[in-house]
């Protein structure tokens, strides 16, 4: 019996991938400046963006022949865990998630139009999937694709779109009879209505994209095939994992910042840390953060290595840290007290991160629900 040997740690070109990463956040990327954004309407620094492009984050993992640095999921996720430290606003993970989408449905002349200007940092690019029944699953899709002589015609609206205002290209994912269609609609185009909609997570702002009887040319469509479907769950499991790293990283700030609070916040004339109710709800949370870690790293790897068990690996690391986020949010509120309630604790901002990460490409229950399909699909066969 073969067996394949995976280390559950980076390297030491990915942890000093990572450092650099974490030096350019603590940098660039400032609680004062994440609170800044925040408060716009799009939560988009344009200057912040290009340096990210500069420092090659934007084309981390598209292919060095589309101007990206060609790394593996590995390598990303070391600095995505930076950018969820630093809570980075902005639409990093939705022009990723379109990014990976491109590269495995787009032909050759897409893959170069839309790839390449997305490393240099002047393309960000989004995907519409959800409709009204927030369903993740692309059977889901009801958007009807009407071809109309060689274009396609959409009617109807996709929900909670992210960072869609900033976003030069959405993909929609639309129904072409019983196949699914990629169209990717430029910013502007007609028929086309843009409209925000309030989430708890500031940093990363959703929206309602409404078409009307808004017209794209067939040959602009990414995928006529079956295998649409397929690519777009791949680029899926790309982002999922992604943003798997994103709620590590938040867990990890969440809980440095909670034991050096319990360290030096004084009751009763001592440490609040001495109590064991205390050191108990730490080490809790060091477990939850740790046992991410690990089912992270090892999602990625089954992902950048197309391990047979990279779609199971990816639902256990995504449900599970679904759970963990939430619970170090949790403790780490419990353990600062009443200032931990308050908008001036940077660690409100963590917890709201955390909980809008756990819904985005469908909650732990979600997840359990893909595992419990796999091992029966897997048993029966």
């Amino acid at each position: 019996m073969n067996w394949q040997v995976m280390d559950f740690d980076l390297s030491k070109a990915q942890k000093l991938l990572q450092q650099s990463a974490r030096d350019f956040f603590t940098r660039e990327c400032k609680p004062e400046r994440v609170r800044e954004l925040m408060a716009t309407e799009t939560a988009y620094d344009a200057e912040l963006w290009q340096a990210m492009a500069d420092q090659g984050f934007t084309g981390l993992t598209i292919p060095e022949e589309y101007g990206g640095l060609g790394l593996s999921l590995v390598d990303l996720i070391a600095v995505a865990e930076e950018m969820g430290r630093a809570c980075l606003p902005g639409p990093f993970l939705s022009t990723l998630w379109a990014a990976s989408l491109i590269e495995r449905a787009g032909n050759e002349g897409q893959r170069k139009q839309y790839l390449e200007p997305i490393s240099a940092g002047e393309l960000k690019a989004t995907v519409a999937l959800l409709e009204e029944s927030a369903d993740w699953n692309a059977d889901a899709v009801q958007l009807r694709a009407e071809k109309d002589g060689k274009e396609y015609r959409l009617r109807g609206a996709k929900h909670f779109v992210t960072d869609a205002a900033v976003a030069d290209v959405i993909i929609v994912v639309a129904r072409d009879g019983d196949d699914l269609v990629l169209l990717p609609v430029e910013k502007g185009a007609a028929g086309v209505t843009v409209i925000a909609t309030p989430g708890i997570d500031a940093t990363r702002k959703l929206y309602s994209v409404e078409f009307d009887n808004a017209a794209v040319p067939e040959s602009s469509a990414l995928a006529f095939t079956t295998k649409t479907k397929e690519a777009l769950e791949a680029a899926t499991d790309v982002a999922n994992v992604a943003i798997c790293a994103e709620m590590l990283g938040g867990m990890q700030w969440t809980l440095e910042n909670t034991v050096e609070y319990a360290k030096t916040r004084q009751q009763f004339g001592k440490p609040i840390g001495i109590y064991q109710a205390v050191q108990h709800q730490c080490a809790d949370m060091f477990n939850y953060a740790e046992s991410a870690r690990s089912a992270v790293y090892y999602a990625a790897w089954t992902v950048s290595e197309n391990d047979p068990s990279a779609k199971l690996a990816v639902s256990v690391a995504k449900g599970y840290a679904s759970d963990a986020a939430r619970e170090v949010g949790n403790r780490g509120v419990q353990i600062h007290g009443g200032i931990g309630f308050t908008w001036e604790h940077n660690i409100q901002l963590y917890y709201k991160r955390a909980k809008a990460s756990e819904i985005m490409f469908g909650d732990a229950n979600c997840h359990r629900e893909e595992i419990a399909r796999k091992v029966v699909d897997e048993s029966e066969g």
